[in-house]
């Protein structure tokens, strides 16, 4: 009997995907964990590995198809099955669209697994890292594919005491378009001159549902000031070639991300998430902070990961290499996934003063501008007089329904405290 592979669930709130690359050919043997398809979904390019080990008989996806959580992709033979002898399947196309539910994998048997485990290279790393067994743990994906939430959720089991959880109801996935309201019929553009249509999809389509999503349900109010980092940019050059010999850059985003992160913790209501359903405020006790990266598709946000924790040194080299890879599309879904904050630094394309949107869902974004020399009024010895200074400008957005104005400003007032003083910078690490 042959093997249906659809399309595994990829991560939270993802229902769909565009098929980069078909890996494998009709009549070609797999083991269980080759790569099979590359996936875009979720602004990530993802490698897909084969849950079965068998022939491929049929593949019904081909680069450039969308294709939905549940769907089915390829037909494989069972191991050892003579493929030409194989049963000719009753369907030979996708999925309707209009089923997109997977179906409900088997519950294994409680104990070890005697087979090989379907699971992403993803998952197999965090689940090294968490010091899971795989063979222990049962697949809640589609074939019984184990996800990185089932590998959370069984280490999470492990740790925890033994009492009741507490499960809130959520619900149920509905498949999310690219925009949430019915947009206008729109004219014939053609009849006043030559136009060209290109898909609206991949990066492009889900950044614009992200965007719709965060401006339909988030009211945005701003706040913006000026900062002095002439200063900065000394010590900035002044370690330039030191930081370049360990392979980084030493740009005013790296020393931003300290910044916010020292201001986070002085006002911890803008490292949060509201729950509405809940009634509550999700405080984060953690620091990964979001970098807004623009690529040749799209905008992508790439999250930097316990930026408390972190030396000026080590963001510095960490940073660069992942701004590299989301460039190249070799950015993973984990490293997309559990933003807290997230800083859009305009001032590297020549960008100025302007206000971002919040990156759902958290509850504040920072946006940095092109630092230019501008005259200022500083005071002296001599009293106040007019210099040329190096002025950055900053704004951030805050989600009005948990933080008010007042937060904005306080949390502006020591951000800008510390980047205009690189003194002050480094006494924030200690």
């Amino acid at each position: 009997m042959a093997n249906e592979f659809r399309l595994p669930d990829l991560g939270e709130g993802i229902h769909e995907g565009e098929v980069l690359a078909v890996r494998v050919a009709a009549g070609q043997a797999v083991k269980e964990g080759d790569i099979i398809l590359e996936v875009e979904t979720d602004k990530a390019a993802v490698e897909i590995p084969s849950p079965y080990s068998g022939t491929v008989l049929e593949i019904l996806v081909k680069p450039g198809d969308t294709v939905k959580v549940g769907q089915v992709l390829m037909r494989f033979s069972a191991p050892g099955e003579n493929a030409a002898a194989a049963p000719p399947t009753a369907a030979s196309g996708p999925m309707p669209q209009t089923d997109l539910k997977p179906p409900k994998a088997p519950t294994p048997a409680a104990g070890p697994r005697t087979g090989p485990v379907p699971a992403a290279p993803a998952t197999r790393r965090l689940a090294r890292e968490l010091g899971v067994d795989l063979s222990q743990v049962s697949g809640s994906g589609a074939a019984g594919l184990v996800t990185a939430d089932d590998v959370r959720a069984f280490a999470a089991r492990g740790k925890a005491v033994a009492a009741p959880a507490v499960v809130r109801p959520q619900p149920a996935a509905t498949p999310a378009e690219p925009l949430p309201e019915r947009a206008p019929e729109l004219p014939e553009f053609s009849k006043w001159g030559p136009v060209e249509r290109v898909p609206f999809r991949s990066i492009r389509r889900a950044t614009a549902r992200q965007m719709s999503l965060a401006w339909s349900q988030i009211p945005h109010v701003n706040s913006q000031d000026m900062v002095d980092v002439t200063l900065l940019d000394a010590f900035r050059r002044k370690h330039q070639k030191a930081v370049e010999s360990l392979g980084g850059r030493l740009t005013f985003t790296v020393f931003a991300l300290k910044a916010a992160t020292t201001a986070l913790k002085a006002h911890p209501r803008l490292n949060a998430s509201l729950d509405p359903a809940a009634g509550e405020i999700v405080l984060k006790k953690y620091y990964h902070v979001g970098v807004a990266v623009n690529t040749e598709e799209g905008l992508v946000v790439p999250v930097v990961r316990d930026v408390d924790a972190k030396s000026i040194k080590e963001l510095a080299v960490e940073l660069p290499a992942l701004v590299q890879r989301a460039h190249a599309r070799k950015v993973s879904l984990e490293e997309l996934q559990g933003g807290s904050f997230t800083v859009t630094n305009a001032g590297a394309l020549g960008g100025w003063l302007f206000a971002p949107i919040i990156n759902s869902p958290q509850v504040a974004i920072l946006g940095m501008g092109q630092s230019r020399l501008q005259p200022a009024v500083v005071t002296g010895d001599k009293g106040p007089e007019i210099v040329p200074r190096l002025l950055m400008p900053v704004v951030l957005c805050i989600d009005h329904r948990v933080l008010d104005g007042a937060d904005a400003v306080r949390f502006l007032a020591r951000f800008k405290q510390i980047m205009e003083d690189p003194d002050e910078l480094l006494m924030s690490l200690i």
